[in-house]
């Protein structure tokens, strides 16, 4: 599990290395309502492939090792440390006038203006609308139910007709 206490010090992790980075998932949506409101297995960040080799020296030199996963790509990784404790790295590049590329697929950088906070530390995170976008294509567990109906109701979002039936 990934508790706050755990974001915190990673976040300050990396603010001392100098990387910007940006919450998405669970943790993603807590950090946009200002709270913790469940329990996370894991953190998912997304940051500049420019900043990747600092940030895995850093993550490397704080017990993390990289697992494989079924998802895990040339820019979508996970590492875990001996407390269990799960970083999903998801790295980007800014491309064409407000563009960003994500696994080969282009986005508006728009979706990282998102802003919230994590145990009193402001922190950058995708937008609510695009957390909202990313809980779909996916079979939804309960964790996704909660996350959507969460932004639907704080952000005042419709919510999606996939999330209303089940």
């Amino acid at each position: 599990m990934m508790n706050e206490n755990d974001i915190v010090d990673l976040l300050k992790k990396t603010e001392q290395i100098g990387v910007k980075i940006w919450l998405d998932g669970g943790w993603g949506v807590d950090a946009l309502v200002g709270c913790q409101t469940r329990q996370h297995n894991d953190v998912d960040i997304f940051i500049q492939k420019k900043d990747a080799i600092i940030f895995i020296e850093m993550l490397s030199s704080n017990g993390y090792s990289e697992i494989w996963m079924e998802y895990t790509s040339e820019d979508h990784t996970t590492w875990q440390d001996a407390g269990d404790r799960i970083v999903d790295l998801h790295l980007f590049e800014f491309a064409e006038a407000g563009m960003m590329r994500y696994e080969n697929e282009l986005y508006p950088s728009d979706i990282l203006k998102g802003k919230g906070t994590i145990g009193g530390i402001a922190v950058r995170c995708l937008t609510a609308e695009a957390q909202l976008l990313y809980h779909q294509g996916y079979k939804h567990d309960e964790n996704d139910v909660h996350d959507v109906f969460l932004l639907c109701e704080k952000f005042e979002l419709p919510i999606p007709e996939k999330y209303l039936n089940g």
